[in-house]
């Protein structure tokens, strides 16, 4: 951290050329955690350069995304583009002052001095050779780029906050290009002029970004500015140790909303990807705040695991207050099938979710499992209730059906005790007769206990379903 800041400010800075994906969600849960810890505060950069990959769904898919996570920015937006024409000034006062120079290779040039690397088998480098020559001599017709003049003489060495002490030969760093031949600034450029301008103290990014901090450091040190702490965090990777895909993964956050995880428990399945805090798993947001530091980063990839965000996620939904299930519950099935659950249905939604939520391990599960108080007769009955509703059954339901009409409490135990009483005289077990009730009631061979399931849903209901089978 440089000495001269007083506060942390991290950013998140993603490219508006797609969703936002899981890794990336990643990058702004540590970024935002480590500003919220330190007290300090956390800004979002849209890295919008690219005109002609960047679209304004990619962003409105980024602001949603970072939104229903609840990873909230302070201050405004910040929109890389809208700084190029300061972005391209500071290079050309670099010009200016010697640190930088026209180089005016043509692209055959550029193209052999690849190939000749690649045949020589060394690194892919600009050969420096516009360097020290006069720019009288520069061939017509071209127009030039500008580069930086790296130091050729020993090395760069950058103490990152997750990786260590990390040096690279400075031999190594070629001149980069500042400028574009048509005066425009490179990715390079833009983000050490907007960290700086932004106040960033701490740049937490992946380690596929930390090639770039060496190049990034020395341009600092060109404009006579401090060089922001740099903490590079390991990517994560699929089950099986390879680069995260979209077969292992790697897709945006509204997926993961879609498939039913709760925010809360995808940030802390995230949070567990790569950072850890002793044996915990279950940690909660306001946790994970107290809690977090770049310290308890580790060095090497993480692996994600679909089955251990189900698990999570089952135990978010456990802990989840009822209302904001059935809220969300309706939501989805309104979305689903295109009207809202009735009054009396969300009424008995409401009863009901506190069982249901104990066998569900995400909301897709959960609005299955909540269609039982919430479907309209006559029923629609899946295959194996159908086969449960043999003519055995169905006899078996019309001679319990009277002892069910004669009760004047309809509470769960009230019920069980009568279906268990009317088994006992017929002389069946008592599966006997509650398995063709749950199949005529719910439709399906599987639900929250039976009886909890006919008290929720009333005595009227529950008979005319029954009547509907027989």
């Amino acid at each position: 951290m440089p000495e001269t800041a007083s506060r942390v400010v991290t950013r998140f800075a993603p490219s508006p050329t797609g969703f936002l994906h899981i890794g990336g969600a990643r990058t702004a849960l540590f970024n935002w955690l480590f500003a919220k810890h330190h007290g300090g505060s956390y800004r979002l950069r849209i890295e919008d350069t690219d005109r002609k990959r960047s679209t304004d769904e990619a962003i409105e898919a980024i602001l949603d995304g970072l939104d229903w996570l609840g990873l909230d920015w302070d201050g405004d937006v910040f929109y890389q583009s809208k700084g190029a024409e300061h972005h391209a000034a500071l290079a050309r006062e670099l010009l200016d002052q010697g640190k930088a120079y026209h180089c005016y290779c043509s692209p055959e040039e550029l193209d052999a001095m690849r190939q000749a690397a690649r045949a020589e088998g060394r690194p892919v480098r600009y050969d420096g050779r516009w360097r020290d020559r006069d720019p009288s001599e520069a061939p017509d017709g071209i127009d030039p780029v500008v580069r930086i003049k790296m130091p050729q003489e020993g090395s760069t060495v950058i103490n990152d906050l997750v990786q260590g002490e990390v040096t690279v030969g400075n031999d190594q760093l070629d001149d980069m290009v500042l400028l574009r031949a048509d005066g425009t600034p490179t990715y390079m450029l833009s983000v050490v002029v907007d960290d700086h301008d932004m106040g960033v103290t701490h740049v937490i990014r992946g380690d596929d970004h930390l090639t770039n901090a060496f190049r990034q450091y020395q341009l600092y040190r060109a404009f006579g500015w401090d060089v922001p702490a740099f903490a590079h965090i390991p990517l994560i990777h699929g089950p099986d140790g390879a680069k995260l895909s979209k077969r292992h993964g790697a897709l945006g956050v509204e997926a993961y909303r879609d498939m039913g995880y709760l925010p809360e428990a995808l940030c802390n399945y995230l949070l567990r990807l790569g950072w850890g805090h002793g044996d915990d798993e279950i940690i909660s947001i306001a946790q994970a705040i107290e809690w977090f530091d770049l310290d308890g980063v580790g060095k090497s990839a993480s692996r994600f695991d679909f089955a251990k965000l189900e698990n999570l996620n089952g135990v978010y939904l456990r802990e989840a207050e009822g209302a904001r299930l059935t809220r969300l519950v309706c939501e989805r099935m309104a979305s689903e099938d295109g009207q809202t659950p009735d009054e009396s249905a969300v009424e008995r939604l409401g009863l009901g979710i506190d069982g249901l939520k104990l066998r569900a391990k995400t909301l897709n599960e959960l609005v299955e499992s909540a269609r039982v108080y919430t479907n309209q007769r006559p029923l629609t009955f899946n295959p194996k209730a159908q086969k449960i509703l043999s003519e055995e059954a169905i006899a078996r339901l019309a001679a319990v059906k009277p002892a069910l009409e004669a009760l004047e409490n309809w509470d769960e135990s009230t019920i069980e005790a009568a279906v268990r009483d009317f088994a006992e005289s017929a002389e069946l077990k008592l599966g006997n007769v509650a398995q063709p009730l749950r199949a005529s009631i719910t439709g399906s061979n599987v639900s929250p206990g039976i009886f909890e399931v006919m008290s929720i849903l009333g005595k009227e209901e529950c008979l005319a379903r029954i009547s509907d089978v027989l």
